[in-house]
């Protein structure tokens, strides 16, 4: 397992420039588990052929697509462990949030060669649903996770996270990446409503910071825990359109 490292705290803003990231940034780690069969698989579903013919940039949007499409952004009764953490359990499930779907797409990327960091941060959800907020203790959510990639020489931000169905019911619009520029949450929602603030950044780290993070989210958010490392039972898509509904019915075709 590799230690997690922090580049200096820098406030959220446009991709940046630096230096080649050395082999370190490339490696298979505890959570970044891209040398398990699942991940692999994953990867070679988005990428036909290996993704021959394609750039580095066309790669890394595959990709993302695929993790943000792919799996299904879930708060409730998602695993926190170590385990439930890697990115092969993650894929295994099909759901998690931000912190999971991070980690996933970190993986994935670094599988095909480009170099990939994990990004945490505080945000302020304004769309946060009522439940949601009861649970979390407000609408400040502690260690918010994006991705950082290294792509035509410098670091940009990939949100993977909100998948295209969750944001029809939020009335969000989904968050498009092109490998050049930033990818991160817009300040407003499709109505003009105040969606998400960034308060405090954590910094990028090689690896998952598991104690740091989970601690972290735990000890600003202990109602969101249901017991031991998985968070209180329940449903996103139920909260935006009643407990009737059918997240699989919702899920299927959507997306």
């Amino acid at each position: 397992m590799t230690m997690p490292s922090t580049h200096p705290v820098t406030p959220i803003g446009p991709a940046g420039t630096a230096g080649a990231p050395g082999d370190d940034l490339l490696r298979v780690t505890e959570f970044l588990d891209h040398d398990s069969e699942i991940v692999q698989d994953f990867v070679a579903k988005a990428l036909p052929d290996g993704g021959a013919g394609m750039t580095d940039v066309e790669r890394a949007c595959a990709l993302y697509y695929a993790v943000r499409d792919g799996i299904h952004y879930e708060v409730y009764g998602a695993d926190l462990s170590r385990d439930g953490l890697r990115a092969s359990s993650t894929i295994r499930r099909g759901m998690g949030f931000c912190v999971h779907k991070s980690i996933v797409y970190a993986a994935a990327v670094r599988s095909v060669g480009i170099p990939s960091r994990i990004y945490y941060g505080d945000v302020r959800n304004h769309l946060a649903s009522p439940r949601l907020e009861a649970l979390m203790g407000g609408n400040v959510f502690c260690f918010h996770s994006l991705t950082t990639v290294f792509l035509e020489g410098r670091w940009v931000k990939a949100t993977p996270v909100f998948n295209k169905m969750l944001c029809t019911l939020y009335k969000i619009k989904p968050l498009e990446f092109d490998g050049r520029a930033d990818s991160m949450y817009h300040p407003y929602d499709e109505d003009g409503r105040r969606h998400m603030e960034f308060l405090r950044a954590h910094g990028d780290f090689d690896d998952v910071p598991y104690d740091m993070v989970v601690g972290g989210i735990r000890r600003a958010h202990p109602r969101l825990f249901e017991s031991g490392d998985r968070t209180a039972a329940g449903s996103l898509v139920a909260d935006a359109t009643g407990p009737g509904t059918s997240d699989a019915a919702l899920r299927t075709g959507a997306s």
